[in-house]
């Protein structure tokens, strides 16, 4: 049973986090844990304001009653969804707290707007950003608006670390990996054949034999976005590192920012250490 977790603001509960994780769940029969960060220094309101108005006392207790109701709204999705699940409550720095829980766990499910601040920012947000370049397991981006998903597209430059991804995908979520799938590639020449192409299709055979390929022409992240604008959130997309230090040629932190700005699908990012 594979153990995994879910990244919660209980302030600002996000509805695709949770209905992602407990529909993946569901799926995988696997375990899941409500990793709720309730961060000592993440209040919904203004420290300094509370002090001038005087009601910094009733407005901490007014933070802590949306924190329980989300916890419970958390708990009664589950329950319906008829999961195993916990609810954990990390109550120190969100960061720390979170990257610490993710070298327990095989998959981490995030939204790419978490700040876990008071403020909104557009996604990849900061938190998620610093979150990616450290994590120690996999990062499964929710999808703006969760809807079940029909098929998974698997990005591929010939580099180890897209390879790894779909290993990792495919291990970690098997059920998932059942779906329609294609894999993606983008040459620059008039090659029509993905790169390591006898060696590819032979591990895609034993993990994904009804995989599609697609190469695609040009430059590779026009290309890709291109392609996946026609996509909506039913589709989940693989692809690999997120290290600031990537020596892949696609795959470095621009590409999934990218994505995570500008479609609306699932991400599923995995990199090797």
């Amino acid at each position: 049973m594979k153990k995994i977790i879910v990244a919660l603001d209980g302030l600002k509960l996000s509805q695709s986090s949770v209905q992602t994780a407990v529909a993946l769940t569901a799926r995988e029969k696997a375990h899941l844990v409500g990793v709720f960060l309730d961060d000592f220094t993440h209040n919904s309101f203004s420290i300094a304001t509370a002090m001038e108005t005087n009601d910094l006392e009733a407005r901490m207790d007014k933070d802590k009653q949306i924190r329980d109701n989300a916890v419970k709204e958390f708990e009664s999705a589950c329950q319906a969804a008829g999961i195993n699940f916990t609810v954990r409550r990390d109550k120190s720095f969100a960061l720390p707290d979170l990257l610490r829980e993710s070298i327990y766990a095989d998959l981490l499910i995030i939204s790419a707007e978490e700040t876990f601040t008071r403020f909104t920012e557009a996604p990849p947000s900061r938190f998620v950003r610093d979150l990616l370049s450290e994590v120690q397991c996999p990062v499964l981006i929710a999808p703006l608006q969760w809807q079940p998903l029909e098929k998974t597209v698997m990005l591929y430059d010939g580099a180890p670390s897209s390879v790894y991804a779909i290993k990792m995908f495919t291990s970690i979520l098997p059920e998932t990996n059942k779906l329609p799938a294609t894999v993606i590639t983008v040459r620059g020449d008039e090659n029509s054949h993905v790169p390591e192409n006898q060696l590819m299709k032979e591990f895609m055979k034993r993990h994904h034999p009804s995989a599609e390929y697609a190469v695609l022409q040009g430059e590779a992240e026009h290309a890709i976005l291109e392609h996946l604008l026609k996509s909506d959130s039913r589709t989940m997309v693989v692809l690999g590192a997120y290290q600031r230090t990537t020596v892949s040629r696609w795959f470095k932190a621009s590409m999934a920012d990218l994505l995570m700005k500008s479609i609306p699908c699932a991400l599923f990012i995995a990199h090797n250490k």
